[in-house]
């Protein structure tokens, strides 16, 4: 089904493409299309600049602050990791985040350049 809309959007930009060409340039001069900070960045960045700006506690961090800072952890990661440390109490580790449903050791490891307790 894709690839059938794909297919169809293709044919009708070449068919039209002289016409919708032109308006184009139009439409970009009128309505410029910013994007935000987090959607143009990827997740690589995104940590790395968390770790220019400063680290974040796993002991005292939001789920929203965790999942902005943490790559390849979503809102609904961080939340699992806050609802643990709510159950369980502070981690004494960084390394205690393997308990924590859904976070494997090479999730961690990889943002261990951003994490604090």
């Amino acid at each position: 089904m894709k690839y059938g809309i794909k297919a169809l959007a293709i044919t009708l930009a070449v068919v039209w493409g002289g016409s919708l060409a032109q308006a184009a340039p139009k439409v970009a001069e009128s309505a410029p299309v910013i994007l935000s900070k987090d959607a143009a960045q990827p997740a690589a960045a995104k940590t790395a600049e968390a770790a220019r700006s400063g680290r974040v506690s796993i002991n005292k961090a939001s789920a929203e602050e965790l999942a902005k800072v943490m790559n390849g952890v979503g809102l609904k990661k961080a939340q699992a990791i806050v609802s643990y440390r709510d159950e369980y109490g502070p981690f004494s580790t960084i390394d205690d985040l393997r308990q924590v449903p859904g976070l494997g050791g090479s999730l961690i490891e990889r943002n261990l350049a951003v994490l604090m307790l």
